[in-house]
């Protein structure tokens, strides 16, 4: 046993006298400074949470817009496949919607294909086995592609195609006259050099093809994005906002861009949950919709984002901007 006058000397610590046997007794943390202990991990979460979240919000997106440029890759090789014509715009095919043909119903397939309709992807194995994967699927072969990893759950197809590009034929201002022949076979109006309503990829003039849409990431199951030509109106296509306040997009060349919404208002839009063939998604609120003309932007920041969609999808703006 150590004692302190054999051991020879003492030292002086904390206003206390000690001997070496001291050394090994181990001394508790007082409150003061287990206080100071969890309050700096405090701070540290609080400044590392919101940078894993945005760290892991690039990666996703990065992720997004690499599936945005392989889609319209495989878009712009079916066009140059099938003498330019381009491939039909509605997810899932004119049949799919049961519009009236020549033979019954008009079998016309979709770029994505019924296998991405709800009922037929709640499973991955039924997904991969549907014969009807759409007409883009012999340049992509891999379901991952067609989903953000943002995307709602159970939602397999988050990307849509932009009305303008082969997917509807009636939004007012965008085609000639239907003077006979099939309905479904519309002319593009053209205005200037712009042709509005695109059939073929060589109608892609002006402006050039950096500058019209292709593809949008909304973040559910949609069968196209409708926007308006002739009015400053949201229709019933909500303006995606899951990544970090904006949306994901390509264009007719290839490349895909970030966008970042610039108006609050944008964000706020008023929206209703709605059931898509038994999955939940979002629509924009109002009397009457789907048929409601829309929502009119109130705000500066506002119409700026409403147009900026319009101006890539058509080529330009039916109406008089403010």
């Amino acid at each position: 046993m150590c004692r302190a006058g054999k051991c020879g000397f003492r030292r002086r610590v904390a206003d206390s006298w000690a001997t070496p046997c001291d050394r090994n007794v181990p001394r508790a943390f007082s409150l003061i400074e287990l206080l100071v202990v969890i309050a700096v991990i405090a701070l540290l979460l609080a400044l590392l949470i919101p940078v894993m979240r945005s760290a892991r919000e690039l990666g996703q997106r990065a992720v997004c817009l690499s599936n945005l440029k392989q889609l319209t890759l495989a878009w712009t090789a079916y066009a140059t496949e099938c003498d330019g014509k381009l491939v039909d715009g509605d997810a899932f095919g004119k049949s799919a919607h049961g519009q009236p043909g020549e033979n019954g119903y008009l079998e016309v397939m979709g770029w994505a294909g019924t296998a991405f309709l709800p009922r037929n992807s709640r499973h991955r194995a039924v997904l991969l086995q549907h014969p009807d994967k759409g007409a883009l699927w012999p340049w992509i072969k891999d379901v991952d592609i067609y989903r953000c990893p943002r995307g709602r759950k159970d939602h397999c197809l988050t990307y849509t195609i932009v009305i303008s590009a082969n997917a509807s034929n009636n939004v007012e201002g965008t085609y000639v006259p239907y003077t006979g022949g099939r309905e479904w076979e519309r002319v593009g109006k053209r205005v200037g050099s712009t042709v509005l309503l695109l059939r073929k990829i060589t109608d892609i003039i002006s402006p050039g093809a950096g500058q019209r849409a292709v593809f949008i990431d909304t973040g559910q199951i949609d069968s196209q994005f409708y926007v308006h030509y002739l009015y400053p109106l949201w229709k019933y296509n909500l303006p995606p906002k899951h990544h970090r306040d904006g949306m994901t997009l390509s264009m007719a060349d290839g490349h895909a861009e970030y966008w970042k919404w610039k108006g609050r208002e944008t964000l706020n839009l008023p929206r209703i949950q709605v059931s898509c063939d038994g999955l939940p998604c979002e629509m924009l609120e109002g009397p009457g919709v789907p048929g409601w003309m829309g929502y009119e932007p109130k705000t500066e920041n506002g119409s700026y984002d409403l147009q900026r969609l319009q101006r890539v999808t058509w080529g330009r703006l039916g109406y008089s901007a403010k």
